[in-house]
Formats: C-alpha cells, sequence, structure tokens
C-alpha cells in the first residue's frame, strides 16, 4: 500500500524534474525545462529563460539574433588520436509565427569553437555566420537548420526543410521536415512553423561516419531518420567545442522555444518526455485573446478595467487602424511612432529625394540602429493605395543579391511609408546625367549594367512567378555601399503565373522607357521591360537622357541617335564624354549594339532578359545582322542594312574589327569572353 508521504513526495519530483536541470557528467547533460538553469546556459542577443522554464531565442522583433549554448566546452577529440568522438543530442523545440501562415526564418543546432559570435548576420544567416566569412573552413561550425524560409541565394529547397550545414549557410544535405509514423512505414509532412512541440535527434557515428537527423511530433524516438549524411567530422571539429541553439528574425517575425535537451558523447542521449517540459506560448493575438477572456471572468472590477483597456485601443485604432488585408501583406508593419523617431520627426535634413510619389527620408531604426530609407507617399501621389499594396506584396517576398531588400511598412491614417535597406550611394540618375557627383568609371558602369540584368533574370524567370517591373530606368537602380547595382521601387510592377498573359490593360510607366506596343495592347510584358532596359543601356553609356529635351532635333531621341552615329561610322561619338576614353571599346560597341537590339519596335525581335545577360557575360554571341530599331516587324519599312552593313564606314581601328567580328570569334573557339574588372567601392554617400 501507498503511504501519504509517497503521494505527497510524487509531484514534488515531478516538479523539480520539469523545472531543473541535472548532470551527470562534462560529457552529459539533460534539462527538463530551464527554470535555473542560468549558471549552466549562457544567453546571447534576445535569448531568455521565461518563467516557466522554457527557453524562447528570439520575440516577435525583426532581424534580432537570439543564441543559448551550453556554459562548459565538450571535449569532442582524443588528445592521443585525434579521432572524433560518437555523439547523441535530442531536444523539443517550436517555431511560433506572429502571424498565422506568415513566419520569419528558423533556427540551428550548432557545435562551434567559440559561444561569441560577432559580426553575425540574422535573417537567412540564422544568427551563425555573415556575408564575409560564411563558407569559410576557418569557422568549424557544424549546424543542423530547421528553415522556414526558402533562400535562393543559399539554394534552399523549399521554405521547410531540415539541412546539414558544414561552415557555410548552404547545406551539404537537406530534405522536407517530415517523420515516419509509429509503424516506420511511411513518412508523414511536418510543418515546422506550426506552434507545436517537435522533438528532434542529432545523432553521429563515429565508427562509420554517418550524422542522422530525425524528427517526431512525441516522445517515441522513430527508428529511422528522415536525413542521413556521410560525413567525416574530424577536420571539423575541434578538440573543445561549444554545443548550443540560435536563431534568428527577418522581415516577418516568429518566436523560437526550446523546451528540454538532452546531451550525451559516446552514446544514446536520453529521449524527453514531452508530459514533463514546459508548455510553450501561443501566437501574441492568441495570447491576448486568453487575457482578455480570463479577465473577464473574474470580477467586475476587472470588466471595469477592461472596458478601460478597449477604450484605449479603440483610441489607438484610430491612429493606426490595422484592416484584415494588411496581414496578409507579409513583411515588417512598423508602427507609425517608431518611424517619426527614426527619422526625427521627418525633417527635411534628412531628406534623401523627392518626386511625384513624395519623399524618402534617411532614418536609422532606434532598437537596432540600422540605417533605412524611408519612402513617404504623399496625400496626392499618381502612386495610391493599390500600388502600395503591390510594392509591399511583391518585393516583400523577393530576395535577390541586387534588388534593393525592403524592410517593412505602415499605414497610418492616410499616410503610406515603406521602409526600405538605405544605399549610401543613392540612385543611378546622379552619376550619369548633367552635373554628376562623381564621375563612374566604365568597370563601374558594365558591372551595375550586369547587375541589374541579374536582377531581370530573376524576376522574369527564377522567382515562383513572374514580375514585370514596369519602370525600369536609372532613377530606380540604387548603388550600395559597393556601388553594386540594385533595382528598386515596385510600385507599378505586376506578377502572374509563368506561362500566363497579363490582364492590365493600362498603359504606367515613363516616357522614354514605354515600348511601342503598350499604346495598342496596353499589357505590359518581359519584353516591355527588356526595351526600358535598351534604354538604360544606352542612357549608361551616353550619359543622358532617353529624351533629352534640351538637345538639338536630331539628338533628341537617345536610341535615333545612336542609331544615326553607327550608320555615319561615328560610333563612339556617342559615348559619355565624361569618360575621356578611359573605356574598353569592345565592351563599349557591346553595350551600344545590345541597348539597339533591345530598343527595337518589334518585340519579338528583342531578347529576353536571360539572353541580354549571356551576351553581357560573353557566353553567347550577338547577331551579325540586325534589323533597325524603329522597324516594326514586317508591317511596315525595313531597311536594307543591319548593324554589320557599316564598317566600312568606320574609322580605322583594331578595336572596331574586333567588336564587328565578336560574334564569329566566339562561334569558333568560344574564347573571345568578356573580362570585367569588378569596381572598388566608392567613398561616396548618398545625396
Amino acid at each position: 500500500m501507498v503511504s501519504k508521504s509517497a503521494l505527497f513526495l510524487t509531484p514534488l519530483i515531478l516538479l523539480f524534474l520539469s523545472s531543473s536541470d541535472f548532470s551527470q557528467a562534462d560529457d552529459e547533460f539533460i534539462f527538463h525545462g530551464f527554470r535555473g538553469a542560468g549558471t549552466k546556459i549562457t544567453l546571447n542577443g534576445v535569448a531568455e529563460i521565461e518563467h516557466n522554464g522554457v527557453l524562447r531565442l528570439t520575440n516577435k522583433s525583426p532581424r534580432f539574433v537570439g543564441q543559448a549554448f551550453y556554459e562548459t566546452p565538450i571535449k569532442f577529440k582524443n588528445s592521443t588520436d585525434g579521432k572524433v568522438s560518437s555523439f547523441s543530442t535530442a531536444f523539443v523545440f517550436a517555431i511560433v509565427p506572429e502571424y498565422k501562415k506568415l513566419g520569419g526564418h528558423g533556427f540551428a543546432f550548432a557545435i562551434a569553437k567559440s559561444k561569441d559570435f560577432k559580426g553575425v548576420l540574422p535573417n537567412q544567416y540564422l544568427g551563425l555566420m555573415n556575408d564575409k566569412n560564411v563558407g569559410k573552413f576557418s569557422n568549424h561550425v557544424l549546424a543542423v537548420e530547421f528553415d522556414t524560409v526558402k533562400d535562393f541565394a543559399f539554394g534552399d529547397i523549399n521554405d521547410n526543410h531540415v539541412g546539414i550545414d558544414i561552415n557555410s549557410m548552404i547545406s551539404n544535405a537537406s530534405v522536407d521536415a517530415s517523420c515516419f509514423n509509429r509503424d516506420n512505414s511511411r513518412k508523414e509532412g511536418i510543418s515546422l512553423q506550426s506552434g507545436r512541440r517537435i522533438q528532434a535527434w542529432i545523432d553521429y557515428d563515429s565508427s562509420v561516419g554517418r550524422l542522422d537527423v530525425t524528427l517526431s511530433l512525441s516522445s517515441s524516438k522513430p527508428s529511422s531518420p528522415i536525413l542521413s549524411f556521410p560525413v567525416d567530422l574530424s577536420p571539423i571539429l575541434l578538440q573543445y567545442m561549444y554545443v548550443g541553439f540560435s536563431a534568428s528574425t527577418g522581415l516577418l517575425a516568429s518566436s523560437h522555444y526550446v523546451s528540454g535537451w538532452s546531451f550525451m558523447l559516446n552514446g544514446q542521449a536520453q529521449s524527453l518526455q514531452l508530459s514533463l517540459l514546459p508548455s510553450i506560448p501561443g501566437s501574441w493575438w492568441n495570447r491576448v485573446r486568453l487575457a482578455l477572456g480570463a479577465s473577464l471572468a473574474v470580477s467586475v472590477f476587472l470588466i471595469l478595467a477592461v472596458g478601460v483597456l478597449l477604450y484605449v485601443v479603440k483610441r489607438v485604432k484610430n491612429r493606426d487602424v490595422v484592416e484584415s488585408w494588411e496581414l496578409d501583406l507579409g513583411p515588417h508593419r512598423f508602427s507609425y511612432k517608431e518611424l517619426k523617431k527614426a527619422t526625427r520627426g521627418f525633417r527635411d535634413k534628412g531628406l534623401l529625394g523627392f518626386g511625384g510619389f513624395g519623399r524618402v527620408y534617411k532614418g536609422t531604426l532606434p532598437n537596432s540602429n540600422t540605417q533605412v530609407a524611408v519612402k513617404q507617399i504623399s496625400h496626392g501621389s499618381k502612386q495610391g493605395l493599390q500600388e502600395f499594396v503591390t510594392e509591399v506584396a511583391i518585393i516583400g517576398r523577393l530576395r535577390h543579391r541586387n534588388l534593393v531588400p525592403l524592410q517593412g511598412w505602415c499605414r497610418h491614417r492616410s499616410d503610406l511609408l515603406l521602409v526600405y535597406d538605405f544605399m549610401p550611394n543613392g540612385s543611378l540618375d546622379k552619376y550619369i546625367y548633367d552635373e554628376p557627383i562623381a564621375v563612374l568609371t566604365w568597370d563601374q558602369r558594365l558591372k551595375i549594367i550586369k547587375d541589374v540584368a541579374s536582377a531581370l533574370v530573376y524576376l522574369h524567370e527564377e522567382w515562383e512567378q513572374t514580375v514585370i517591373h514596369r519602370d525600369i530606368k536609372a532613377g530606380n537602380v540604387l548603388l550600395d555601399s559597393e556601388m553594386n547595382g540594385r533595382l528598386g521601387d515596385f510600385g507599378l510592377a505586376k506578377l502572374y503565373e509563368h506561362g500566363a498573359n497579363p490582364s492590365t490593360t493600362k498603359v504606367v510607366g515613363t516616357l522614354g522607357y514605354l515600348a511601342p506596343e503598350l499604346t495598342k495592347t496596353g499589357k505590359p510584358t518581359t519584353s516591355s521591360d527588356v526595351y526600358a532596359f535598351g534604354a538604360l543601356l544606352l542612357e549608361v553609356v551616353c550619359g543622358r537622357r532617353p529624351i533629352e529635351v534640351k538637345a538639338m532635333p536630331e539628338e533628341l531621341v537617345l536610341v535615333d541617335w545612336v542609331w544615326d552615329k553607327w550608320k555615319q561610322g561615328c560610333l563612339l561619338d556617342v559615348v559619355d564624354p565624361r569618360l575621356k576614353g578611359g573605356y574598353d571599346e569592345v565592351e563599349v560597341v557591346l553595350v551600344i549594339k545590345l541597348g539597339l537590339m533591345c530598343s527595337s519596335n518589334a518585340p519579338g525581335r528583342r531578347p529576353s532578359a536571360r539572353q541580354v545577360l549571356r551576351y553581357l557575360e560573353g557566353e553567347a554571341p550577338l547577331p551579325q545582322v540586325m534589323a533597325a530599331p524603329d522597324e516594326c516587324g514586317g508591317d511596315g519599312k525595313k531597311f536594307d542594312s543591319g548593324f554589320e552593313d557599316y564598317p566600312h564606314s568606320y574609322p580605322s581601328s583594331s578595336n572596331f574589327e574586333k567588336a564587328s567580328t565578336w560574334s564569329s570569334a566566339c562561334d569558333g573557339e568560344g574564347d573571345a569572353e568578356l573580362e570585367v574588372a569588378s569596381s572598388s567601392p566608392s567613398p561616396l554617400s548618398a545625396s
């Protein structure tokens, strides 16, 4: 018969196990919750241990890092033979997105040479590396990532995967997040950001050199892993290494939790009983609803308090209304107060530029000291609510090194604001028109052209849908701190499924960049984007606008003037005189020729964005004979001659012979490839 004292002690024992840790040796430990574990766990960034003992790595704040590492380093290698020991770990985690179906980045279990990660980045780097050291052997980092964002630059397979990363954020092996059922007969999918508790086991067998990852929604470990990767960790792991977790948030915020953790060298880590672990908090909105429901049920006093609270909330909503459609946009929603503080009251001293859309201010986010550009759309702007929503919904999901990143947005009454990464060197038009703030070298110009072409390939072909920018021009090409070109301003963009036809019939854009067929059909296409890019190519080479109002009549339209100069054999006369001859004539002729191809009145004669990039990289030869830009594709008068019919009237030059025979040289040996030197970082700051 069980004594009363035994019955009394049983819940105390369970409470002790659920709120504290115990360690059997330096190479083995277990935590059933992390209450009182402050001396055993080192916390960095926004990580903290909550009152119920759950370890929270991140909160709803965007672009932050949180880390938790075991205080004492683990001896992974035998000092005599240098061989890595087998190890095993199990932990229970949960990822709770701030808004349903809209989550941020994931987290990783990591083994690292240090628990002090200086200079690491949030977002896709998960707080483990940055853009300078990713992929370096000296990192000595092994990570198993549980990622909820498909990152284009790192080649992620999808937005719900498990990956093994060695010294890099590019996974050596990855698989869909899933687990085997109880009888091990089939795999079942797992949503990493469902908010449910998921148990993970990571096991390394040094005798065979294999790393296994297993997942389950229960306390029982399936007999088969979902990911098994053959690898010898001896070159990666040092004698002493730290073990722990790292997580980060991006534009979209998620909270990352760990409620239990066990680890063991040369043995099997103990699986965790979910019933003994602290619970995981729900999303912010669920917590608010529960709090309000409990308050209403307590007493009349609390009902009055809730009434006062609702009154305050109502007043707040009158200042900053959040409608249901806003929750589906995706990127981080800033408060108006936060942006007003960041820009110091939108004062004129921080004004970066202005136009028909409104004004752009430089600001610094108070929580992270991140410099941003805040685009404030004016009340009378032609870019209204529809274009605002379009820009947020599209660019908030795009990820490419040559696009201007959107950090978030804000709608306050009739004020519409977009928050971008600050581009310290301003827009391209400030460097090529009139009296530029600095003269770009030819190498810099060619590099920027290639950057924009790469962005167009991504928009037209590589993203999940086709994106048509509809406003490609020098003013919408921004330059970062290293003078890399980044395409921005997606207020007029349209997207549709690959292979489908856009339905819009509204002609929008900027005069001089509009393809002629738009005036007939009104339907933007990838070809109309290429037409605008052709105008950009010519203005970067010539240092002039597509339509120069102050020019002589014969020089009014840039493409016509360049074509006339080609026929006259004076092609180099169109090159920006500010270059003072400091350019490669072969490259200049190539870009001009490509600009005229893209400026063709016939959409079918324009190359695709991918073809443009291949021409610029020297991977494909340009056609030897091409029609004049103003030919209409069979319905109108055609010229009798193309590009290659005019070399005899061009001044004698061996370089021009190279340009004229470019395509034949490439057809022969394939070795006539353009070589463009990378531009050095510019000391210029944004105007």
